[in-house]
């Protein structure tokens, strides 16, 4: 079985090439993730696509495989892209969807039981994210969610005083979290400028403008130029919240380049919407600190975790954060027409084509050590989808104009 292409590595700055790619990833997952029984999607695959079912759905997923089928509709794929893109929105609208208290549960069982009822804004940005590229790639029913999900957000997690979103909440809305996060403010952003592209609505590029202008110089003043990941009710940082503990999905200790790299590119994706100076000059130093910090000269790749100082505290390879790099590299090379740029998207990958692509059965392994060795046979656990690939070379081809 053989469902990968294998590039040569001036190949990936190609468009057909990348378009390719996209599909290879999707291959993988379709049609083994359509859950015709329960609904949604299954959501953990061993490396050669053997099913690995948990009997659960996470949110983060479910809007993660609505985005990657979407992404494939909107290259002009099969009709099966849009088909499982809808698939995956009717049960975002039927299943997360909290009918009692709105929002959306961040985790259910195949049963349709309730497993984890928090309301977690990352969950949320996911949910409009998906649907804001489902409705662009013309499932019209998606934009009832994008609305949704928008008033939720504005009523219950956005702090007007500081200028970000709280990150969690109980399921009735009457207990919330003390913790505040970057990561699910950078996902808003992302979110929000999704959903300005589908609707053309301006208060979407509004927030997301005041997302990332708060965060990449408001917040990252207050760490010292990079983008810390945790912070106090003040959004002031928080040092020794989840210390030491980098292996945390969606609050790793440290400063992480790849996230790092997500703002250079959310930036740049901003940019191009209403431009001013500084989001180029913001990028720019947020890709070259992630990438002088972060690059492993020996064995390639970039680390996944530093310190308050700056000093490397993981040394693993995450394959997301190698996609977020090519994502920012590929913008910041059309953006600036820099070259270096486009030296460090080659070597990005000529990197994954070795040690992150599976050229037999398809998608990227999740996580390797320092000497590039896989950890797990499991290729793809919750909440992955390759979403990260997938956006990276989405994100690529709209830089190169040449959807």
């Amino acid at each position: 079985m053989n469902t990968a292409t294998d590039f040569s590595l001036t190949a990936f700055r190609e468009p057909h090439t990348l378009k390719q790619h996209i599909f290879d990833t999707l291959h993988f997952y379709y049609p083994a993730c359509i859950d015709k029984k329960n609904g949604g999607y299954i959501h953990e695959y061993y490396d050669d696509g053997t099913v690995n079912n948990t009997h659960s759905k996470h949110l983060v997923s479910t809007a993660r495989f609505i985005y990657i089928f979407s992404v494939g509709a909107l290259l002009d794929g099969p009709d099966w892209c849009k088909e499982a893109a809808q698939h995956g929105i009717r049960f975002l609208q039927n299943n997360h969807y909290d009918r009692k208290h709105g929002g959306y549960f961040f985790e259910v069982a195949d049963d349709g039981e309730v497993k984890d009822d928090s309301k977690q804004a990352y969950g949320h940005a996911f949910a409009l994210l998906a649907s804001s590229i489902a409705y662009q790639a013309g499932i019209s029913e998606a934009k009832e969610t994008i609305e949704q999900v928008y008033d939720v957000m504005e009523k219950h997690f956005w702090e007007d005083a500081h200028g970000f979103y709280r990150d969690e909440w109980d399921a009735s809305w009457s207990a919330a979290s003390f913790y505040r996060g970057q990561n699910a403010n950078m996902h808003m952003c992302e979110a929000m400028l999704s959903a300005f592209e589908a609707t053309r609505d301006k208060k979407y590029l509004d927030r997301a403008y005041t997302l990332a202008k708060g965060v990449t110089q408001q917040l990252a003043e207050r760490s010292g130029g990079m983008v810390w990941e945790h912070y106090d009710t003040d959004w002031q940082p928080d040092w020794d919240y989840n210390k030491n503990n980098t292996k945390d999905e969606f609050r790793p200790y440290g400063f992480i380049p790849g996230h790092q790299f997500e703002w250079s590119k959310l930036l740049l994706w901003l940019d191009r919407h209403r431009s001013e100076n500084w989001m180029t000059e913001r990028a720019k130093y947020l890709f070259d600190k992630g990438w002088n910090r972060g690059w492993d000269a020996k064995y390639g790749g970039l680390y996944f975790a530093l310190s308050p100082q700056e000093e490397v505290i993981d040394r693993d390879k995450n394959y997301w954060v190698m996609a977020e790099a090519i994502s920012a590299a590929s913008l910041l090379g059309v953006k600036t027409g820099d070259s270096g740029y486009w030296k460090a998207y080659d070597a990005l990958f000529s990197y994954c084509q070795k040690h992150f692509i599976d050229h037999t059965y398809g998608g990227w392994y999740q996580l390797l050590n320092q000497q590039n060795e896989r950890y797990s046979s499991k290729k793809s656990p919750a909440p992955k989808a390759d979403y990260h690939p997938v956006a990276a070379c989405y994100q690529t081809l709209i830089a190169l104009n040449s959807l």
